[in-house]
């Protein structure tokens, strides 16, 4: 019988490696959509798509099924080199090849997301908390999103563009890490309590919003500029929300706070370094969608 550690490592490689695989083929479909078209729809009939969405959904399979048989803490930070295997995909498909200081950037970000996971993993805070609780902290994030988007729409470089739109994404995807909480402590009440919720209902709805604004960071710019973002929002935003909401706090003391301070400082600069790794130049042009500088 397989070692059971040694099989979560595999699973949660597996399913890094299939989320590297689904968001090149969402990115290479979304990229040959012009912005004046419906982008959601021209997506659906595109196989390639499809592929990705496949992509997602199997590694979350193997994702869950590593974390099913292994710990959080191993799996999760290992989900992170999801990076490291999408923007050498990207570069292979684009006919491109990452330089070293690309594989250099990428390499420091996913190194302190991994340090950022582990170290500041926070103690379980409250599963249930009064809507006037969320009310501050929701709209700083969705407010900090408005304003993302809201740049995005300007005149500034396709690097630029993807950045704040896989931020936003990113946002929106740990707002509904962080109402998932909520969610699963009231389905123990029962179908009514979950469909009677205000919580389910902000869950969906950052859930599609993500998707949405991740296909247009996708169709904008490379994965250098977008997934990143993405990569790096979605705990964050999680964590603040589970800080300021969920009362959940960091396990360690001001040395490993300092640590984590660091994590962050690092993962924002390799993630607006790696957003420069394009050429600047209009989405439609191939340059648009290298990896290298």
């Amino acid at each position: 019988m397989p070692d059971l550690p040694l099989l979560s490592i595999a699973c949660a490689l597996v399913g890094a490696l299939l989320f590297a695989v689904g968001s090149v083929a969402q990115q290479q479909a979304a990229s040959g959509v012009d912005e004046g078209e419906a982008l959601l729809g021209e997506l659906v009939r595109s196989p390639r798509w499809w592929v990705g969405v496949g992509g997602d959904l199997g590694g979350y399979v193997f994702q869950a099924t590593a974390l099913g048989i292994g710990s959080v803490l191993v799996v999760q930070p290992l989900i992170v080199s999801t990076l490291l295997f999408a923007l050498p995909l990207s570069a292979r498909f684009a006919g491109t090849r990452m330089t070293g200081r690309t594989w250099a950037t990428a390499v420091a970000l996913a190194v302190s997301l991994a340090v950022f996971l582990i170290v500041g993993d926070p103690t379980a805070g409250t599963a249930s908390e009064p809507a006037r609780h969320w009310v501050i902290p929701l709209t700083v994030v969705v407010g900090g999103c408005a304003v993302a988007v809201a740049v995005a729409l300007t005149r500034i470089p396709s690097g630029a563009r993807a950045l704040l739109l896989g931020s936003a994404c990113g946002a929106m995807y740990g707002v509904a890490v962080a109402l998932t909480k909520p969610v699963l402590d009231a389905l123990g009440r029962g179908p009514v309590a979950v469909l009677s919720g205000w919580e389910l209902w902000a869950l969906a709805a950052a859930g599609i919003a993500g998707f949405y604004l991740q296909q247009r960071a996708f169709q904008v710019g490379s994965l250098a500029a977008s997934l990143p973002a993405i990569t790096i929002g979605e705990p964050l935003v999680a964590a603040y929300l589970g800080f300021t909401v969920l009362g959940e706090r960091l396990r360690v003391g001001v040395p490993g706070t300092v640590v984590v301070v660091a994590a962050v400082a690092v993962m924002i600069a390799t993630t607006i370094a790696l957003s420069r790794t394009q050429a600047h130049t209009g989405p439609g042009n191939r340059t648009a969608n290298t990896v290298v500088s």
